[in-house]
């Protein structure tokens, strides 16, 4: 209880402390029936408890007038829009009583009597920094931005987006974690939003508290990723399609190699022949000479005999003149191929390796294209 000199005297004050309560507070008094004076703080006010606003039945002041002792009472949201808690206290004036003392502050859960206190610690302590916020069922009551990073859209008393993920949040009543590109808030974000319920009743979602970092490292990585990625798997298929013409190319130079090979045996049989042929003109050498001296014993009679032994004679010279010039011919073939065989071989050597630098590479490739994987998860999970 209190008395209406007192009373009279806090008037005087009211206005003085009203606006050092971090959350606000409302100071009124009323008679039996009517609220007949009021002073609110800057952040905190009631339009429709005003002035001429009746003692609202069954409510604390009234209580406290009926009872004649100090009431305190909880105001469920659905009587001023947002939850209160009111202390009423009956004013006497001597014996008689004139009506009561009313403090009301607002009703807040355990995170926002603490959010000017946390907050600013918490912001801070991300690496790219943070912004915290709560709202209640309508609006922002509470924002705290990083030294770094702000949401400059997010204001204290900017409305809730009905598509938003606070609002989102308040009808699911469950827990939201959602990356937004930048068209959201013209950058990137990662948001986290929690249901803040009802003390009394943990059924009712009263606000919700949540918490934004800045995506911009973490998309730049993973476009960074993304773009690698694709940059290896290009590359890889190039090298899929060197290595199989290396490969192709190996082959061809194998049939090469052999072709060289029996290239050279066929020369080797051609001076075989030769040699055959050679002895073949010498024979005949022989007989035509043999054939001379018969024709020469017969005299006249063998005159004619004697020309085709002449002739005969003449061919093998022939021969064998042609002989040596065909084997000159495979000599210098065989010293070609010789030549074609060792640059075939030396060919044949560097396609190998080249196929075996090619496999080398695209393991090489696989391995940083599963690199660029694992960086674009980590992206992810900044």
């Amino acid at each position: 209880m209190i008395t209406t000199t007192t009373v009279e005297s806090f008037k005087e004050l009211a206005p003085l402390i009203v606006n050092l309560f971090p959350d606000g507070v409302i100071f009124a008094t009323t008679d039996r029936n009517h609220i007949n004076w009021k002073v609110a703080s800057d952040v905190f006010n009631i339009p429709a408890f005003a002035v001429g606003a009746s003692v609202r039945l069954n409510g604390g002041p009234y209580n406290a007038i009926r009872e004649q002792k100090t009431t305190t009472e909880k105001v469920p949201r659905a009587v001023y829009g947002m939850r209160l808690i009111l202390t009423s206290i009956p004013i006497f004036d001597q014996d008689s009583l004139e009506g009561t003392l009313i403090i009301g502050i607002p009703r807040l859960n355990t995170i926002a009597q603490a959010f000017n206190t946390f907050a600013p610690l918490v912001a801070n302590m991300f690496p790219e920094g943070g912004f915290l916020y709560m709202s209640d069922l309508e609006k922002i009551a509470y924002r705290q931005a990083a030294d770094k990073f702000d949401m400059p859209d997010l204001q204290i008393g900017s409305l809730l987006d009905n598509k938003g993920i606070a609002a989102e949040v308040i009808q699911t009543k469950k827990v939201i974690n959602r990356e937004l590109d930048a068209s959201s808030y013209g950058f990137p974000v990662t948001m986290k939003t929690y249901p803040q319920f009802d003390e009394d009743d943990p059924s009712k979602v009263v606000a919700t508290f949540g918490v934004a970092t800045p995506r911009a490292k973490a998309l730049q990585l993973r476009t960074m990723a993304s773009n690698m990625d694709k940059g290896l798997v290009e590359i890889a298929s190039v090298l899929e399609e060197l290595a199989s013409s290396a490969t192709d190319i190996t082959a061809n130079e194998h049939h090469l190699h052999q072709n060289v090979k029996d290239v050279y045996k066929l020369s080797e049989d051609i001076n075989a022949v030769l040699g055959f042929i050679q002895q073949i003109a010498d024979e005949t050498k022989m007989l035509g000479l043999n054939a001379a001296i018969e024709a020469a014993r017969a005299g006249d009679a063998g005159r004619g005999f004697g020309v085709v032994a002449e002739e005969i004679r003449k061919l093998s010279d022939q021969s064998k003149g042609t002989v040596i010039k065909i084997r000159q011919l495979t000599e210098n073939i065989k010293k070609k191929i010789n030549e074609t065989t060792q640059n075939s071989e030396i060919t044949l050597r560097a396609s190998e390796e080249q196929a075996a630098a090619t496999q080398e590479m695209t393991a090489s490739v696989e391995e940083i294209t599963s690199m660029a994987g694992e960086l674009d998860t980590m992206a992810k999970d900044m």
